[in-house]
């Protein structure tokens, strides 16, 4: 791409969660090493990245949620810090330039080949950080095509799949023409044994929002989503809003039950199913919803999928490929948004980094007469 952070940018659209004070913090991460994560977040953690962000000069603040945002609820402010760093540093960028290749050098280290507008280049290293991003919003340059070089080198992956995304679902034309656009709000939606409160939002495709975002794993193995329209209430306390008359009237049931405008919208297309009292409490407490699938990987906030954990070891180097490493969305992990993924991107990206830094020093040390080595960053 023609400049760096496209990404980080969009993550910075409608204000930038940078991490997240959740004490479980953990356990929101998914994957075959779930484990794992307990020591990742240790060595860099939600505070440590918050003084990362205030080093650079910009204010956190957090909110009773759990969510750390910049002062300024933005990305550039941050992204032209950070960037400005790494210049001083002495990092040089090597923009519209993609990955191409890795070989091993007869001398030792690695040869990383990439393809520019002026043709081929590469960089000698003795020690690699590979951080290309997942398969999500690919207009951002992250478009998951270093997974076919990957397979070249025998490392093994899953597919890069949605996550945080919103789901299809068939509606009747009743619910199109009348709720379209419009939210369910202070619901409680679950799927496969796990839930979410929060909102949900119909679209004219099926449904997006928060709630439905982070039961996407669980959607994967089964797409039935439940929904609680009242999930403050008990079905015996709802039950005793209702009259106990001979015959049930749906729309007295909703204005007893303040059945909010859009879950109403959704009873009435299947109204045939509500004919008693305790029918209409169990679609209130579990309307359920069959889905035909996640939108598109191309929509999605996040990918789920990537390097298996097997190939690494625990500094995240590749295990065929010493002093290989990766960070980020390229290993195969998700978690629901809310800081969730920004951190875990900083803190694979930081024990990636020490290791990597730790590594291509012990390789220096013990080389003599070895060529003089250049690092590069490209995007």
């Amino acid at each position: 791409m023609p400049s760096v952070g496209r990404k980080f940018l969009v993550a910075g659209r409608g204000g930038l969660n940078i991490t997240n004070t959740d004490p479980a913090l953990p356990s929101k991460y998914s994957g075959p090493a779930a484990d794992f994560w307990d020591s990742l977040l240790e060595e860099f953690s939600p505070a440590d990245l918050r003084a990362w962000v205030e080093g650079l000069g910009i204010p956190t603040f957090s909110v009773s949620s759990g969510r750390v945002y910049p002062r300024e609820m933005k990305s550039a402010p941050l992204l032209r810090r950070w960037v400005m760093r790494l210049r001083g540093l002495g990092v040089e960028f090597f923009l519209r330039h993609r990955w191409s290749s890795l070989e091993a050098n007869p001398f030792g280290g690695w040869r990383v080949g990439a393809s520019g507008p002026d043709g081929p280049v590469s960089f000698d290293a003795d020690a690699v950080v590979l951080a290309l991003g997942g398969g999500s919003w690919p207009v951002t340059g992250s478009d998951g095509a270093w997974q076919s070089t990957l397979a070249d080198l025998q490392i093994a992956q899953s597919p890069l799949v949605p996550a945080n995304c919103g789901w299809e679902t068939g509606w009747p034309e009743e619910v199109l023409a009348s709720a379209c656009g419009q939210p369910l709000k202070n619901i409680r939606a679950r799927a496969g044994g796990h839930s979410a409160v929060g909102e949900l939002l119909l679209t004219r495709y099926g449904l997006e929002g928060g709630a439905i975002y982070s039961l996407t794993p669980a959607l994967r193995d089964s797409p039935l989503l439940s929904i609680d329209f009242k999930p403050s209430l008990s079905p015996e306390a709802l039950l005793a809003r209702l009259p106990l008359a001979r015959s049930f009237h749906l729309h007295e049931a909703f204005a007893r039950c303040h059945i909010q405008p859009v879950a109403q919208v959704l009873m009435r297309s299947r109204r045939a199913e509500w004919t008693s009292r305790e029918a209409f409490v169990s679609g209130v407490k579990e309307f359920s919803i069959r889905l035909s699938g996640p939108r598109p990987l191309a929509e999605a906030i996040s990918s789920a999928g990537g390097v298996c954990w097997d190939e690494l070891d625990d500094g995240l180097m590749l295990r065929r490929l010493p002093g290989v490493y990766l960070a980020g969305e390229m290993i195969d992990w998700e978690a629901p948004t809310g800081g969730y993924l920004m951190q875990g991107c900083f803190s694979t990206g930081s024990r990636a980094g020490r290791c990597a830094a730790g590594f291509a020093a012990a390789r220096s040390q013990g080389r003599l007469g070895a060529n003089g080595l250049a690092g590069a960053a490209a995007t």
